[in-house]
């Protein structure tokens, strides 16, 4: 096959330039993807909260994992709800990776990133569209989520979709709150919750 010769070509390339294992990984990256066997791209991102692992689609990001989970099992997750056919390379997520890195430093208010919503469905996706939609600096409540998303005594059920939200900071469900102001729950951990908030200038 074609992708094999090319894939062996490179690799004797990078024997004799044993640093260039980057390229070599990019380069199979963009013949996978060019030849339609590559669904789900990965890349670990550092971050303040920990390593964050992102994944993507030809059609946009679709998982923002936390650290507290293997990277492993989330592979493994998604290999199940999407695609086997899965393969690192930091290339499709540099510019997840350069918001990301800008979001954290205090230079970005809000992401610029096609997003692959096939995770999610039905109400689940109601509210987590809405929820992607609320501004920097501000917050919501699981209320007012659930009216957004047209169930306004389902505040509830918000709450599930919230966390069962498979695209963290992007879409931001640390913004929303228990009337009152509590913090409510949160996938990744309140603490991380409350960094986020204070990052934000709401805590």
């Amino acid at each position: 096959m074609n992708i094999e010769n090319d894939l062996k070509s490179t690799a004797r390339a990078a024997t004799a330039a044993p640093t260039d294992l980057e390229g070599l990984s990019a380069a199979v990256g963009r013949r996978a993807a060019a030849d339609g066997i590559l669904d789900l791209a990965y890349a670990e991102i550092d971050s303040p909260l920990g390593t964050l692992l992102a994944v993507a689609t030809p059609q946009g990001l679709v998982h923002l994992g936390y650290p507290d989970r293997p990277v492993a099992d989330q592979l493994e997750l998604l290999a199940a709800r999407i695609s086997p056919r899965i393969l690192e390379s930091a290339r499709d997520l540099d510019r997840a990776r350069r918001q990301l890195d800008e979001y954290f430093a205090g230079r970005r208010r809000r992401f610029d990133l096609d997003l692959d919503w096939q995770l999610s469905a039905g109400f689940v996706r109601s509210v987590l569209e809405r929820t992607a939609a609320i501004p920097f600096g501000e917050t919501r409540t699981y209320g007012e989520m659930a009216a957004a998303a047209g169930s306004p005594r389902a505040f509830r059920a918000a709450g599930r979709a919230l966390g069962a939200n498979p695209i963290p900071i992007v879409v931001p469900c640390h913004r929303v709150l228990r009337s009152g102001g509590a913090l409510g729950g949160y996938g990744g951990g309140l603490d991380v919750k409350r960094e986020l908030l204070t990052l934000e200038g709401v805590l």
